[in-house]
């Protein structure tokens, strides 16, 4: 059939070439692609430029505010660094005070006893002197009763006499004093 046409298209007389578009439909191609050019530069790469700024806008502030969030973030941090070792530092200084008190409350407990054993043993030994000298007065007492009663038994006549009898009965403790002391220095 395409043999046929051509046939027919040849017989006519016509010298055109069918790979090749008619002068009007050429023009008015032109036209119609100049036309969609303009509308598509004057409405369409405007709108389009202004979404891809807008797009490209909020791109870089999304990136400015990641990387302000995170230079907040890294303040953040080196702040909270500077803290624990602050706080690090701090604990360690009550450690040290806690340690230092409880040393001092020990050698403060340490010196109380050691006050208290002291008062104590003082409290102790004038007991004992006191003691001691109840017990001395009283055995002398009766030391002398017992030396004046045996002395009276020995020599045969009463020793009534308060004055002798008390004269009596120190100089017998004196000398009894005397020996003691002569026996405890050997």
């Amino acid at each position: 059939m395409a043999a046929t046409i051509t046939l027919l298209a040849a017989a006519e007389g016509e010298t055109h070439n069918p790979l090749v578009p008619a002068t009007y439909d050429i023009v008015w191609s032109i036209v119609c692609l100049v036309v969609v050019g303009f509308v598509f530069w004057k409405f369409v790469l405007p709108m389009f430029q202004k979404v891809l700024a807008d797009r490209t806008e909020q791109i870089e502030g999304g990136i400015k505010k990641a990387e302000e969030a995170q230079a907040e973030a890294k303040d953040a941090l080196e702040q909270y660094r500077a803290q624990l070792a602050e706080a690090r530092t701090e604990a360690a200084q009550i450690r040290e005070e806690a340690r230092t008190q409880g040393q001092q409350i020990i050698a403060d407990m340490k010196v109380q006893a050691q006050e208290e054993s002291d008062r104590i043993v003082a409290a102790g030994h004038s007991q004992l002197v006191a003691q001691r000298q109840q017990i001395v007065a009283e055995l002398r007492s009766d030391l002398g009763k017992t030396a004046v009663d045996l002395a009276e038994k020995v020599i045969g006549e009463s020793l009534a006499d308060d004055v002798k009898r008390a004269g009596t009965v120190d100089r017998f403790l004196n000398e009894l004093d005397a020996v003691s002391a002569d026996s405890a220095r050997k």
